[in-house]
């Protein structure tokens, strides 16, 4: 600020000794924010933006659901062992479903099974496994694709904006092509490249932490299911 009051002041001593005109330096840049730039982009915005919305809303919903089956009692496995031994099936199934995770499920189906053969009884608590799992990948293929597809989607945004500043050049005639028309064209193109990279990092980033945390629950159902198939096949004692 001071050196452009320096200026202005030495343009103007200027102009009163060699009657030169004073030169003022005008700012005339033009600012664009990230609502101007998502305004520019066109149709393949209001895409792109309706991608991000349910991209966030399975991430938080999946957050939200997986967080509660991650949350048990750390002495379940202790508490079903106790009921076990002193033969109170009832008890433990109703423990089971009071807790309601899917490693309570899983277990609540292998002591429903109780009295069949071991591998009758592993089968069900699998069966139970493989359907729990999958609830809990609910919306996560959903999210993957808005991470692949994202980024298509915003180049093909690009690719018609292209066109349509080559159109209007041509439209427009040799003698009245004018670099702004062909920069300004560009400009909004590159802007839908931009917004579909933006919403597939995103994405591909919810997705893979959405899979670290179905992971975690996914073995901790293991290690229940494991330590229930032990207690099964503990010798009877005399």
């Amino acid at each position: 600020m001071n050196l452009l009051l320096i200026q202005i002041s030495v343009n103007a001593v200027d102009s009163l000794i060699n009657g030169n005109p004073v030169l003022t330096p005008i700012n005339n840049a033009a600012e664009m924010n990230m609502l101007d730039m998502a305004m520019k982009g066109g149709w393949i915005m209001i895409v792109l933006g309706v991608l991000s919305l349910i991209c966030f809303y399975i991430l938080f919903e999946r957050m939200y659901a997986i967080n509660k089956a991650n949350k048990e009692d750390p002495r379940f496995m202790e508490r079903i062992t106790d009921y076990i031994h002193n033969g109170e099936i009832k008890a433990a199934l109703n423990y089971c479903r009071s807790v309601d995770t899917p490693s309570a499920r899983m277990i609540e189906k292998g002591i429903s099974r109780l009295g069949r053969p071991i591998n009758d009884v592993q089968a069900a608590i699998e069966n139970v496994g493989n359907i729990e799992v999958a609830k809990l990948e609910k919306g996560l293929p959903i999210v993957a694709t808005i991470a692949g597809g994202a980024p298509m989607i915003g180049f093909l945004g690009t690719v018609t904006g292209m066109v349509r500043a080559f159109y209007k050049m041509a439209n427009a005639g040799s003698g009245n092509v004018d670099i702004t028309l062909l920069s300004g064209g560009i400009y909004e193109a590159m802007i839908t490249t931009v917004g579909g990279l933006i919403v597939g990092i995103i994405a591909m980033f919810a997705y893979n932490y959405l899979v670290m945390l179905v992971d975690r629950v996914v073995n901790k159902m293991e290690s229940k299911t494991m330590a229930f198939m032990d207690l099964l096949n503990e010798p009877a004692k005399k």
